[in-house]
């Protein structure tokens, strides 16, 4: 059995300590300081040196005054300089193209310089470094982002008053069980099976609520801020008053389920009401949520081979009754040892307080929710394994 966490009452919650970058700063300055981000900025500081390089090169071997002999200033009063002699004028041509060569060369240096600089970076192992970088970064970004998850999910536990943080359900099965006829099953060739318990051995129970006559906000805010899973089976008329509030629970991932029309003994019924009160509602309930219910519980958990047959005649797959009732004050069981089994069906209702009722919606969900994790149980989504 699973040893849920318990709650530290009076902690508030944990608040990121001021300096640690949160999921998004750990993306910034990736961004910022990467292994790539760091060789293009070398790339481009020998780029602009060898430019400077050449560019001075160029310059000075444009310049006139470095590449032949200063002309003498003519004298005050003297008679005009003589022509330079051939010999120097040969001499300092010479000079000068051997000052141009060695120019040329210090400016393919340069230029070699750089394609060297090139070639190394693209011959550096960069997809490896870039890889682990983002193995790294992936790691504490979800290292973040789940510590920040476990931090909402405990002050949301506090909030509601739970006795310790919910067990998460695990994945859906990737193949629904199989319904035969056995422990918890009762199946007639060509019918719906009638479920009391999923057979799995998945440590989960179901939660499903019946009705539809008190839309309390409250509860609805703790459903969805707990995230717990939960068939709504609606009889429409307690529902229609307000089906913006079932909606709402959907939104949330609150599944939508038929309970008839009316709600009547289905025992009592002939072929025609049959139909309108189970078909009708199927239409119905299309028509409020955008997708045709699978799953009928018969009021009373009465039914008969004739109600059977019409369900399935308008898409219903399967009769899930159940095994525990949930009150605000209670739990009654089914067991003689008072105990969840794995893929027990939980049934409740849409209830203001009463006589029977003692307590309010958020009660009951609190009690449900704290019995199944001190017994090691997650709460999961019916429809995930029907």
């Amino acid at each position: 059995m699973a040893t849920p966490s318990t709650v530290p009452s009076g902690t508030p919650s944990a608040p990121r300590t001021p300096g640690t970058p949160g999921a998004r700063g750990i993306r910034a300055r990736a961004r910022r300081s990467g292994p790539g981000r760091r060789h293009r900025r070398g790339l481009a500081a020998l780029t602009a040196l060898a430019t400077l390089t050449v560019g001075c090169s160029a310059l000075h071997a444009q310049d006139p005054a470095r590449t032949s002999a200063p002309a003498a200033p003519p004298a005050t009063g003297a008679p005009a300089v003589q022509a330079v002699p051939a010999a120097q004028a040969q001499a300092q041509a010479g000079q000068a193209a051997q000052a141009q060569a060695a120019q040329a060369a210090q400016a393919a240096q340069a230029a070699q310089a750089v394609l060297a600089a090139r070639a190394a970076l693209a011959a550096m192992p960069a997809a490896r470094p870039q890889a682990a970088a983002g193995q790294e970064l992936n790691a504490r970004v979800s290292a973040a982002e789940q510590q920040a998850g476990v931090q909402q999910a405990l002050a949301a536990a506090r909030r509601w008053g739970l006795a310790a943080l919910p067990l998460r359900a695990p994945a859906p099965p990737a193949v629904k069980p199989e319904l035969a006829d056995g422990p918890g099953v009762k199946r007639a060739p060509g019918l719906p099976p009638v479920v009391y318990r999923v057979p799995t051995t998945d440590r989960v129970v179901f939660l499903t609520v019946d009705d539809g006559a008190e839309k309390d906000p409250q509860f609805a805010a703790m459903a969805a801020e707990l995230g717990v899973p939960m068939s709504a089976f609606l009889s429409d008329y307690l529902a229609r008053s307000d089906y913006g509030y079932f909606r709402a629970l959907q939104a949330h991932g609150v599944t939508l389920d038929n309970h008839t029309l009316t709600h009547p003994d289905l025992r009592r019924l002939d072929a025609d009401a049959l139909r309108r009160e189970i078909c009708d509602q199927q239409d119905h309930l299309q028509q409020v949520s955008g997708t045709r219910p699978r799953l009928f519980r018969p009021p009373y958990g009465e039914y008969t081979e004739a109600a059977l047959r019409t369900a399935a005649s308008c898409g219903v797959t399967a009769f899930p009754l159940w095994n525990e009732e949930a009150f605000p004050d209670h739990l009654e069981w089914r067991y003689a040892d008072q105990e969840f089994h794995p893929g027990d069906i939980v049934l409740t209702h849409f209830r203001a307080p009463s006589t029977d009722w003692k307590g309010t919606m958020p009660d009951m969900l609190r009690r449900v929710v704290d019995a199944a994790t001190a017994q090691g149980f997650a709460i999961a989504r019916l429809e995930d394994y029907l």
